[in-house]
């Protein structure tokens, strides 16, 4: 059978690709159908076939048989393909005459298929019209200039031609305003503006003519859909000096099939923001909510109308909360000032409440988006007139600012509405799943996890708006759950989500009132209820709220100290998620009020922490060893805070007792029969203690000395021992024993033990004491080791220890450097240099390392032998190749380091230029003009313009072409256009030169250059036909890293919208 195949496929492949004979039709249709509908091999042959014969020179040529002849609309689907490759991508080399021809055929086709009314094809039309508008792209308004005047006199002649012509103009204004970027070049781009807005009023004109004549109803609507597209680049007099605003509102707006797209493109309209046209926009305002109360009065339940409604009335209440959002953002200020509108306001405002409380997320988001910015503009106008604490002022609102006065009604529902829907938050493990069963969640919920931190900003300002409106609503709700009129575990979650939400933004005298009342209600409902799931509902509720509070628990030791036994007590409860809320609460409190553990309290006989010691058999025997190292972690930060060092040491020693007593009696039988450390039991519970010493190390810092020193030297000699062991097992096994569970916690050993060390050497603060005492015995336990391992068996951490401690002991580590890296660097890039992908970890922290001993220790390089330096630099090329994004930024960084490094060696450097400056360059070269590579484009920016500056500078003084030593600069501008020129040869010279000599010109102005390199990139892909969307990935990368660091500089500046756990520590305390 495949023998037979393969024969079919090559006879179709021959006769299809024999452009000397007539196209057969069937075959193609059949080749096709065997695309669609065949399997396996029969539509792999398919695949092979068309693909040679779409990527054919000449396919295009028969692009018009196909559409004329075939019977089969995935056949006409792939002549369009045809088509729209040859014009992406060939049409700048194809002669004029056959442009000319292409043009006439597009445009006859789509004449002769849209004049049809009935014509049911709208897919086909719909590629064809897209074809349409890449030809205009490329011929438009050069070759074509009359193209809007035809197409405007084209549409008088017939509805279905003129419904089908507003499609087209639509998707030219998308193509040319909304999606240009990176794919024209910005000249370009700017050109096909500009022609289209000086002759857009024919457009207008046609548009004007149908909305006021036509009766035909979907061209009307294309029309008002085309329009839409139209709102944001027209020039702004069509829209406010023309009746257009009345013609939508009075025409179209109550229309059933009008409504939506009606509504949007007045929301376009009012999201215009310019001063010059307030009595447009007033007008705008005024008769869209005369219309509105008609369509829905303002009795109307949206909340049910919503959930009963079709789709187009959904879409509607969505469109309707869009319009409502956007102009009262824009231009709310502007109907506040008018007394004659303030009803209409509070009009609009209630339909916004309404529509806030529709149970849809979507539309609750865009709702949520108005309430933040109208609550933060009024907190923002006069931050101090806050309203005081009740203890402070007999009367409730004295001096409320007037724009305050206007809104306190409708704020007040929108607190109740925060409070009633406010998201889960990040903390919160305990969650009710679909089946109403209480459990812990597994996976993080992104998406609420946003909706909560813009709730919760929300609430924040509405509680500096109002501090006793917004405690009075909360107070009763609890009061509803403790007397259960309310009680359900939806309504106590939101109303406790609410409540840790406002931390920070009340005074402190209120807040302890509060939550004095808040914690005993908890606790009575702990009490009260039965159950294990309500319990564990009302636990994580008591543990979110105290987690949230670090200021009040610093503030009130008995309540500190009730609230942490009773975390505790929850450590013992076993029900899913509680737990491990317990621990993770439990450090949260240890990080923020970690000295009230280590001083004696009023009252107390000695410190919190020695009561912990004494009791913490009892406290973790439940928790599982992950949530034990969480507790360990814990109380390293409360001994941590201890400043006196005698104190201190005696407390890690009796911090560290319970895992000490372990390991020593593992090393003492270790000591008498070394075969206990190929017991698994053992080898799990020496990774378990390990693990609890690196937690502990990470939260107590430099003084763990003690206890590391205590451990060091056992600890190394077991990591010998069991690297022999996982070496013999290999050996004896091959590869894949490393798969197997004992040799998988020997590994975790190994691992740990270089956790435990590197964690700690960044957290000293004596490089001299690191570098004498302990660094000599690790290298001697860890680098031998390294190198005779067979590659699946060296541990990548290896590869990061050395990286920080490098980076951390800079030059007290140099003279070590040429020992670590004959131990460590040619086999560990033998194991990477193969391809891409594999191991991914040793590949990473290789890269991390080269990068340390570039930037700390650059004497090292320059005294390793030239052919290992060779090395070096090959591997920093093989890194920027990456398509791992972090593996390739960190090649350009060290690349980028050490060339500047390089410039500052005066004796090395000509050296190293006449050897690689022109293969560097090179290598750069190949990364820029790859597609998978522009997310560097920055970086390869600053390099490249580095280097042509040094040349530019005369900072080379070698000639770097010592076979023909011309002035370097002329060199390397014909060395890079003829580079370009073999790697692009559709390029034409003038193009290159251009190229280059603002290669030249711009090195000094980084963005510019960047900008010169794009527009490069673009006309490299015009021939190409690739994609060209990705140039910009990185701009809107750094767009939206900029705009979230202005967020959080604003936000730091507002009392309560940080989280306390985001606030720095030293603003703590």
């Amino acid at each position: 059978m495949p023998a037979i195949m393969t024969m079919l496929a090559d006879h179709a492949a021959r006769q299809l690709l024999d452009f000397s004979q007539k196209l057969d039709i069937n075959l193609l249709d059949n080749v096709v159908n065997c695309l669609y509908h065949g399997e396996g091999a029969q539509q792999r042959m398919a695949q092979e076939v068309l693909t040679h014969l779409k990527e054919h020179p000449d396919a295009w040529t028969r692009v018009d048989t196909i559409l004329e002849f075939s019977q089969n609309m995935n056949t006409k689907y792939y002549g369009l393909q045809i088509l729209e490759n040859v014009i992406k991508t060939r049409w700048k080399i194809l002669p004029r005459n056959q442009c000319e021809g292409i043009k006439k055929y597009v445009v006859g086709l789509i004449i002769k298929t849209s004049s049809d009314p009935t014509c049911k094809e709208k897919v086909y039309i719909g590629k064809l019209n897209m074809i349409l508008v890449q030809i205009l792209k490329q011929e438009w308004p050069k070759h074509w200039p009359t193209f809007i005047s035809d197409i405007v006199g084209a549409s008088r002649t017939s509805e279905s031609l003129c419904q089908n012509n507003m499609v087209i103009l639509k998707l030219l204004s998308e193509e040319v305003f909304d999606f240009s970027s990176g794919q024209i070049t910005q000249v370009k781009a700017k050109h096909l503006k500009d022609s289209m807005c000086n002759e857009f009023s024919q457009i207008f004109q046609l548009c004007q003519f149908v909305m006021e004549n036509s009766q035909n109803a979907p061209l009307v609507h294309a029309t008002l859909e085309t329009l839409l597209r139209f709102l944001n680049w027209i020039p702004l007099g069509y829209i406010f000096e023309t009746k257009l605003i009345s013609t939508l509102i009075y025409k179209f707006l109550n229309v059933p099939m009008f409504r939506n797209v009606s509504l949007k493109c007045l929301t376009e309209i009012a999201g215009v923001s310019v001063s010059q046209y307030e009595e447009q926009f007033v007008t705008l305002f005024t008769l869209t909510m005369m219309q509105l109360k008609q369509m829905l009065p303002l009795n109307t339940n949206i909340r049910l109308a919503y959930s009963n409604g079709k789709d187009d009335e959904q879409n509607f209440i969505q469109n309707l909360s869009l319009f409502l959002c956007t102009f009262l953002k824009e231009h709310g200020q502007l109907i506040e000032k008018r007394l004659n509108l303030r009803e209409t306001l509070m009009e609009a405002l209630h339909y916004m409440l309404l529509v806030s409380e529709v149970e849809e997320t979507e539309i609750f988001k865009i709702c949520l988006e108005y309430w933040n910015h109208l609550a933060a503009e009024l907190y923002r106008e006069s931050p101090f007139s806050t309203s005081a604490s009740p203890l402070l002022s007999g009367s409730q609102h004295f001096d409320v600012p007037p724009r305050r006065q206007l809104y306190l009604p409708v704020l007040s529902k929108v607190r109740l509405l925060m409070v009633s829907r406010m998201a889960k938050p990040e903390e919160v493990l305990v969650v009710e799943n679909d089946q109403g069963e209480v459990v812990r969640e597994f996976m993080k919920d992104t998406d609420s996890i946003n909706l909560y931190k813009n709730m919760r900003e929300t609430l924040v300002y509405l509680t500096h708006l109002d501090y006793v409106d917004t405690e009075r609503i909360m107070t009763e709700k609890l009061h509803n759950q403790v007397n259960g009129t309310e009680w359900s575990w939806k309504n106590l979650n939101t109303l406790c989500w609410a409540i840790g939400s406002i931390s920070g933004a009340m005074h402190e005298e209120d807040e302890k009132r509060f939550l004095v009342t808040v914690i005993k209600d908890l606790l009575g409902l702990c009490e009260q209820k039965r159950g294990k799931d309500n319990k564990a509902i009302i636990a994580s509720n008591i543990m979110y709220i105290v987690g949230q509070y670090p200021r009040f628990l610093r503030a009130h030791w008995k309540f500190l100290k009730t609230v942490v036994n009773k975390l505790f007590e929850f450590m013992h409860e076993t029900h899913d998620g509680v737990q491990d809320m317990a621990c993770d609460t439990f450090i949260k409190i240890a990080q923020k009020c970690r000295r009230h553990f280590v001083q004696v309290q009023v009252g107390e006989v000695m410190p919190f922490i020695d009561e912990i010691l004494n009791n913490i058999n009892t406290i973790i025997c439940d928790l599982q060893p992950q949530q034990v190292h969480t507790f360990y972690e814990a109380v390293g930060y409360m001994i941590g805070a201890q400043t006196d060092q005698t104190v201190q040491e005696h407390l890690i020693e009796k911090y560290m007792l319970l895992p000490n007593q372990v390991w020593d009696s593992i090393i003492q039988q270790a000591t008498k029969n070394v075969d206990i450390l190929k017991d698994p039991e053992t080898v799990k519970q020496l990774g378990s203690i390990l693990k609890t010493n690196v937690r502990a190390c990470k939260a107590v810092g430099h003084p763990f000395v003690i206890q590391l020193g205590r451990i060091y030297l056992d600890m190394l000699n077991v990591y010998k021992c069991l690297s022999e062991n996982i070496s013999a097992a290999i050996q004896a096994n091959g590869e894949m024993v490393t798969k197997q569970p004992l040799i998988r916690s020997m590994r975790t050993v190994k691992r740990e033990t270089l956790k435990l060390i590197s964690g700690w050497v960044s957290r000293s603060n004596d490089p001299q004491m690191v570098a004498e005492n302990f660094v000599p015995p690790l290298l001697d336990a860890v680098l031998i080791d390294y190198q005779r391992n067979v590659p699946a068996a060296r541990e990548p951490e290896v590869l990061s220890t050395m990286a920080i401690i490098v980076n951390k002991l800079g030059g007290h580590i140099t003279a070590e450097i040429p020992q670590i890296f004959d131990a460590v660097f040619e086999c560990t890039l033998n194991m990477i240099n193969k391809d891409f992908e594999e191991y991914p970890e040793h590949r990473t922290n290789f890269f991390l390392l080269l990068q340390a001993v570039n930037s700390h220790c650059f004497p090292a390089f320059l005294a390793i032998p030239p052919a290992q330096f060779k090395l070096v630099l090959d591997s920093i090329i093989w890194a920027f190749k990456h398509t791992m994004r972090n593996v390739a930024d960190t090649g350009l960084q060290i690349l980028f380091t050490l060339l500047q490094n390089v410039a500052q060696e005066e004796a090395a450097a000509q050296s190293f230029y006449q050897t690689y400056f022109c293969d560097i360059l090179q290598h750069i070269f190949s990364v820029v003009t790859d597609t998978s590579h522009t997310a560097g484009l920055t970086m390869h920016a600053s390099i490249l313009a580095y280097m042509f500056n040094l040349v530019e500078e005369g900072k080379i003084s070698t000639p770097l072409n010592p076979g023909n030593p011309v002035n370097n600069q002329m060199f390397i501008q014909e060395y890079v256009a003829n580079l370009l020129k073999s790697a692009f040869p559709h390029l034409q010279d003038a193009q290159v030169k251009l190229f280059v000599t603002g290669l030249f010109s711009l090195n000094q102005d980084i963005p510019a250059f960047k900008e010169h390199l794009r527009d490069f990139l673009v006309q490299i892909k015009e021939f190409a036909g690739e994609d060209t969307s990705d140039l910009f990935l990185e701009e809107r990368e750094t767009a939206l890293r900029q705009a979230q660091e202005e967020k959080h500089k604003l936000q730091m500046s507002v009392p309560g919208i940080l989280n306390p756990h985001e606030i720095p520590e030293e603003m703590c305390d």
